[in-house]
């Protein structure tokens, strides 16, 4: 799908803190995120990305190109976003964006027979608008 860079000033709310409400360097995440399921919250304190719970996913409908069905499968990870290197490293979910889901469930096997476990899956939709994520598996 083609990709259009997303800017920071639309990635990112600035968060004011302190007393008076001037320290300015925190971000609020605006758009969907993965994180895993051993992730623990910095405090809030030291906390520079804020990542709300309401927008992060877990789970992605993937479509197998080839057999032209669909599945829900484990989000693994976050391995590109064609955007920026940091909304790699943060996990933030935009079209365009590569995934690894988790293919154990499906039964496919490698060339040497060995079951798959994780395979590349791109998003195709707007996760912020939809509320879920769409993705075609890459074979």
């Amino acid at each position: 799908p083609k990709v259009k860079p997303v800017a920071d000033d639309e990635m990112f709310k600035v968060m004011r803190t302190g007393s008076k409400k001037n320290k300015a360097w925190k971000r609020v995440v605006t758009k969907c995120t993965f994180v895993g399921d051993n992730f623990t919250r910095k405090a809030p304190k030291y906390e520079r990305f804020i990542r709300p719970t309401g927008l992060r996913m877990k789970r992605a409908n993937v479509t197998h190109p080839e057999l032209k069905t669909s599945f829900q499968l484990d989000i693994l990870g976050v391995k590109k976003n064609p955007s920026s290197s940091l909304y790699t490293n943060l996990g933030v979910l935009t079209k365009g964006t590569i995934i690894e889901v988790n293919v154990s469930d499906l039964g496919l096997v490698t060339t040497s027979g060995k079951v798959a476990w994780g395979k590349m899956a791109q998003v195709t939709n707007n996760p912020e608008l939809d509320g879920c994520v769409n993705a075609v598996l890459l074979v």
